[in-house]
């Protein structure tokens, strides 16, 4: 079912496991003229475009694209108790770990009369995306509008995509999520279509343009994202779900193997890796997927996934080659179960977020750790962060300087300014000095 990687007597170098790590083969390249079609129609024709996608992709028509109050009503009054508990939990988790995620002003006193302050100031608007494909993800609305709404931002808009089975509403979990967080502005659209409606607003909806558009989608969503890029900011592309785990000896190949099938059942190009340097605990692993995996609920979803070339059982010499393997990868999701996890993690650099110890396993940041489970995928954690409170700030610098302290340094602004051939900008300094300029 899942491939085996033996790099036993190897030690490749970067270059060389770049090469080797297992990865899909889809680019979001490859989807973005199909992206780019969607985005232009819905910035030409609005929410008549929007509703032709609806009928096409989501076999639907007939229905309410901004959510009417009433739907939130509904979804609140049908949610089950039980998970309306959930929510609330997962809810506070995420608002207390967001909150540490918003840096202090701080005042620099460069020299006597002259100040730099930053800040960080939250951007005015977000679009904020929930998928609603082979799943529903209400956690994922917590995981978007938590960490805006402590960064301070002030408008608020969320799509997903019309359900079939709902008559064309969002999906009711989604709904009530988003009520219990005060967010009213929610569009029922999906896909590329909706990430052009956040970047380039939609005038005969009154869906204004926003600043940041963040979330998770397909591989349609992803390359979307990358087109409207530098129209708007984006957190991510964030695509199919990827875990990694590195383990050894002392690891628990039932544990191991229920890890990667929980990351599996998302999609079939779900990407589901394990590097150890114990050829025991990766027979032990593979013989427990094969089981586990027959009575899974999605076993036909994660035998695609297991047995895709995106997946793999990886055997190393060592633990410091794991490390290695794992940096070169970049996973979304790095679990580490080993003797001593502390020791792995000194060296893990790149990874979406990293999961220490047997009790610590992906399902629990994909609801209830309080850490956020939007992550980069496709090797962006090399130099992308996941989603945070973080991604709808901006540091913003504020400079105050009195006569004296621009006196100090009008002479050296002057020689740089004429040495770069703008002595313009040694005069806009030299104003100040002249005899009527108190």
């Amino acid at each position: 079912m899942i491939r085996t990687l033996n790099l036993r007597g190897k030690r490749p170098s970067r270059s060389e496991l770049l090469t080797l790590i297992p990865r899909n083969a889809i680019d979001v390249d490859a989807a973005s003229a199909v992206a780019s079609d969607l985005i232009a129609d819905v910035r030409e024709r609005g929410s008549v475009a929007l509703r032709e996608q609806a009928q096409l992709l989501d076999h639907v028509s007939e229905y309410d694209i901004r959510v009417p109050a009433s739907h939130f009503e509904d979804a609140l009054t049908a949610l089950d108790p039980d998970l309306l508990s959930a929510l609330q939990e997962t809810i506070a988790r995420v608002r207390l770990a967001s909150a540490a995620q918003v840096p202090p002003a701080h005042t620099t006193q460069v020299a006597p009369g002259a100040t730099v302050i930053q800040r960080w100031q939250p951007v005015e608007r977000v679009g904020l995306y929930v998928p609603g494909g082979k799943a529903v993800y209400p956690s994922s609305v917590i995981m978007n509008v938590v960490p805006a709404q402590v960064a301070g931002v002030d408008s608020i808009a969320l799509a997903s995509p019309p359900q079939q089975y709902f008559g064309g509403r969002v999906h009711p979990t989604i709904l009530a999520a988003a009520s219990l967080l005060g967010v009213t502005e929610v569009y029922a659209m999906g896909g590329a279509g909706a990430i052009g409606a956040f970047a380039y607003g939609v005038p005969d909806l009154e869906l204004e343009p926003v600043n940041v558009v963040t979330g998770p989608g397909n591989l349609y969503v992803a390359a979307a994202k990358r087109l409207v890029r530098g129209v708007v900011g984006i957190d991510s592309e964030a695509g199919p779900t990827e875990i990694l785990i590195i383990a050894d000896h002392t690891a628990s190949a039932d544990l191991v193997a229920a890890d990667l099938i929980s990351q599996a059942e998302h999609d079939e190009l779900a990407s589901a890796v394990l590097v150890t340097d114990s050829a025991d605990l990766l027979d032990a692993v593979r013989a427990e997927l094969e089981r586990q995996t027959s009575t899974t609920t999605h076993r036909e979803r994660v035998q695609t996934a297991c047995g895709g070339e995106q997946s793999a059982l990886v055997l190393v010499d060592d633990l410091e080659v794991a490390t290695d393997f794992s940096n070169a990868y970049g996973p979304e999701h790095l679990e580490i179960q080993t003797a001593n996890p502390q020791v792995e993690l000194s060296r893990i650099v790149n990874a979406g977020a990293v999961f220490l110890g047997d009790f610590t396993p992906v399902s629990l940041g994909d609801y209830s750790a309080g850490s956020n489970h939007v992550l980069p995928t496709a090797g962006q954690a090399l130099f992308s962060a996941g989603l945070g409170a973080y991604t709808f700030l901006r540091a913003q610098q504020i400079i105050q300087y009195d006569k004296a302290a621009l006196g100090v340094v009008a002479a050296g602004i002057r020689r740089l300014s004429n040495d770069e051939d703008l002595p313009a900008h040694g005069d806009a300094v030299d104003a100040r000095f002249t005899v009527n300029n108190n």
